[in-house]
């Protein structure tokens, strides 16, 4: 199985309407292995009217899925968590092959991003409103809760399939019908899922999903529409921002999931041990390419070298490769953009007076490789600490104290996550009311968790996913007054 096995031929074409269609004028986008920079495949390209297409679908199916049973859709997305799990050697293969990760991480997204369909699965029928006396007397005052209509989802290409279950688990189980626009990257996965959902027996047109290289024009031409009353995006805060003010136009409500920061406290009082481990998972989940990465790490100044020895250690023990090669730890970055980008991050780290403890340099190869780096003596002011980086490298900046910590954590423009290692319980209250982040990870390295609300505060966006509160960003409240 080569994970391109799960894709028909027919399956790597536009999903509108229920139907697999060719792109207008029949036009095709290549889909490359990071690994080498070969051509998996062949995508359709959407366009601008293979867009408006996708959103008339949305449209025509939006009254009878809004109508549908709770206990209808719910059933629905259990049948599309069953196939997913069945299938979660051959989705993880594919995202592999698309996105760079290693097999045994690609089964690890196809675990973590089906457990929203099971969640949501489970919240459908539990969408509730409330009827209660007017303070006054004389009436009672009900309310009653309604899917929003039909939604955009702009998806990135990190976590191909994780990234699109946790809107799209939300939105059927409120009655939304949802266009989907894969990021080019990676849009192998999203197929997989929509061609996963249609044998689960989601009804035609109430998910479409449209892969473009012309991701801005798309987009646009679907928000500038009316019908459309929910947009949804994971990725960039500049392209965020782009998006809020179209969405203005139109009044349509916004979840914006965005960059991050987040910064990995160790406190002196701390396991070193167990904050290393966390610093794995945190720092190197994904080759460092998540939003909720650790992308500064800041370390009270009489545990620092214990820490950054033991921390590069484990980072130049990994191997890196082809995703899909057994023996694999790291696999490449998305593209070389990306190995520049952090390349360059590195090198003026360097230049500003940090050391390079592990790693540093990229290969030099075929693929898109970046070693797993460890640096020390990093400025505060550095560059490296103020933008995210995306990659798998570990800059240490040092602290003496609890409130030197926490300025040199809330100083950035972004606040998604945050990461805690301290055996100081009363420490941990206060860290957790102090940080300026929208999660907080308290001696774990993964916050991520289908039951709880995911998202940030500032430039890192707003709206929640997953959890109880994922399911009413796609719900309006109707009030009603009933006299008595």
């Amino acid at each position: 199985m080569t994970g391109l096995d799960l894709l028909a031929d027919d399956h790597r074409r536009l999903f509108v309407g229920g139907a697999w269609t060719d792109a207008e004028g029949g036009a095709t986008f290549d889909v490359l292995d990071p690994a080498d920079g070969s051509v998996l495949c062949q995508v359709a390209d959407g366009s601008v009217s293979d867009g408006q297409r996708a959103l008339e679908a949305a449209v025509a199916a939006q009254d009878d899925w809004a109508a549908t049973n709770p206990r209808d859709r719910g059933e629905i997305l259990r049948r599309a968590f069953e196939l997913v799990a069945s299938r979660t050697d051959d989705f993880a293969q594919l995202m592999s092959l698309e996105m760079g990760k290693t097999v045994k991480e690609a089964a690890g997204e196809v675990g973590y991003g089906n457990e929203f369909l099971r969640w949501f699965s489970e919240e459908a029928v539990r969408i509730h409103g409330r009827w209660m006396n007017a303070p006054a007397g004389g009436s009672r005052l009900l309310t009653i809760k309604k899917p929003v209509g039909p939604c955009l989802f702009v998806t990135p290409w990190n976590f191909p399939l994780a990234m699109g279950t946790r809107k799209i688990g939300p939105a059927i189980a409120a009655g939304c019908t949802m266009i989907v626009k894969p990021a080019a990257q990676t849009p192998l996965t999203m197929l997989a899922l929509a061609a996963t959902f249609a044998e689960a027996g989601l009804p035609d047109g109430v998910l479409n999903v449209v892969p473009t290289t012309h991701a801005g024009e798309v987009s646009a031409a679907i928000m500038a529409d009316p019908r459309l009353r929910k947009v949804s995006f994971t990725g960039s805060t500049g392209v965020g921002k782009q998006l809020v003010k179209q969405a203005a136009d139109q009044l349509q409500r916004v979840s914006m999931e965005l960059g991050g920061n987040a910064p990995f406290l160790v406190f002196d009082d701390a396991d070193v041990d167990a904050a290393v481990d966390g610093a794995m998972l945190a720092k190197m989940r994904n080759m460092g390419e998540a939003c909720t990465a650790a992308n500064r790490f800041l370390v009270h100044a009489s545990v620092a070298d214990e820490f950054a020895k033991k921390l590069a250690d484990r980072m130049g023990a990994l191997t890196l490769g082809r995703g899909q090669d057994d023996g694999t730890d790291v696999g490449p970055l998305i593209d070389e953009k990306a190995v520049e980008s952090v390349t360059g991050l590195v090198d003026r780290a360097v230049e500003a007076g940090a050391s390079v403890v592990v790693g540093g340099q990229a290969h030099g190869g075929p693929g898109f490789f970046y070693p797993p780096t460890v640096l020390v003596d990093v400025p505060q002011d550095a560059e490296i600490n103020r933008e995210e980086i995306f990659g798998p490298v570990a800059p240490i900046t040092t602290f003496e104290t609890e409130e030197e910590a926490v300025a040199q954590a809330n100083d950035t423009e972004y606040g998604l996550s945050s990461y805690v290692y301290t055996n100081d319980v009363r420490r941990t209250i206060r860290l957790a009311e102090a940080l300026d982040f929208g999660m907080v990870g308290v001696n774990t390295g993964l916050v991520s968790n289908p039951a709880a609300p995911f998202g940030g505060v500032k430039a890192s966006g707003f709206g929640r996913e997953g959890g109880f509160e994922g399911i009413e960003e796609y719900l309006d409240t109707t009030y009603v007054a009933l006299a008595l």
